[in-house]
């Protein structure tokens, strides 16, 4: 068989076309994922799937009908009751990083980021200060930022607690954090919808919950009324957490996939004890 240069094209051709369809769902899946509404929805449609193949197989009648009902509205339901996740997800796919910065921050610097972090919410707990802080992983909170006052200046736990510090005019709102810098302070993020969590938590808790909704950000919440420790994180609120809890969640969030569970956790641990 010769091998033509028109036969190398068409194999490139086909070999590109298929890489851009596996990165178009490998993205719309991801942020699927960072989205609780839009996941329950990927769930139910996964198990209407296999009850249309259980139907078929076993002939079962009044199944199937009801499920070609289904599948021939179903779409336009779904387009019409989902429409603000179906728009969070294609904001977010804009949104998305290639390479968060937190990714590219060495050992030291992200055991530095977190030592200041938690030295910050310690002072901030006994003090019962409220604060907010986000960090940004891949999904880009620029549009936030944009709306927020810009800071640009190295973290240090001295800056987060002076941001915070009651009559500051950016004690209301929430810190972004790109990397080991922190970007803006006074940013107001939507607050979360979901009937499960405590009435007795406020619009702290509901902003760092709804940001964690519509983003893979971390955000971390000091109650002004009780001191107490809350994280919330791929739209899930930890709450009442001890700053080891808190310091040993941010390890594990922020470490890079492809580094080894022990070798790094060894090497994090030491490196927080040398800053204590």
């Amino acid at each position: 068989m010769t091998i033509t240069l028109d036969f190398v094209l068409s194999v490139l051709n086909k070999i590109v076309d298929i890489l851009l369809v596996w990165l178009m769902f490998y993205y719309i899946l991801k942020n699927i994922k960072n989205n609780v509404k839009l996941t329950l929805l990927f769930k139910g449609l996964v198990i209407l799937l296999v009850l249309k193949v259980a139907g078929d197989t076993f002939n079962l009648v009044t199944i199937g009908w009801l499920l070609e009902y289904i599948i021939m509205w179903g779409p336009l339901a779904i387009i019409i009751i989902f429409q603000p996740e179906i728009r969070s997800v294609l904001e977010q796919l804009g949104r998305s990083q290639l390479l968060g910065r937190h990714k590219v921050l060495t050992v030291d610097e992200r055991e530095k980021l977190i030592y200041e972090i938690v030295q910050a919410m310690d002072y901030l707990r006994k003090s019962k200060i409220g604060a907010l802080i986000v960090l940004e992983r891949d999904v880009s909170l620029s549009d936030y930022i944009n709306k927020a006052k810009k800071i640009y200046g190295d973290l240090s736990s001295d800056l987060l607690i002076a941001l915070f510090f009651p009559n500051n005019p950016m004690h209301d709102g929430g810190v972004i954090i790109q990397g080991d810098r922190i970007s803006c302070g006074g940013a107001v993020f939507p607050t979360s919808g979901n009937d499960k969590i405590s009435k007795r938590l406020g619009t702290r808790h509901r902003a760092a919950l709804g940001i964690s909704e519509e983003t893979d950000c971390i955000a971390l919440v000091v109650s002004e009324e009780t001191g107490r420790l809350s994280i919330a994180v791929k739209g899930e609120l930890y709450y009442n957490l001890s700053l080891d809890d808190v310091r040993m969640m941010l390890v594990d969030e922020l470490r890079p996939k492809k580094e080894t569970e022990i070798g790094d956790e060894i090497d994090e641990e030491e490196i927080y004890e040398e800053n204590k």
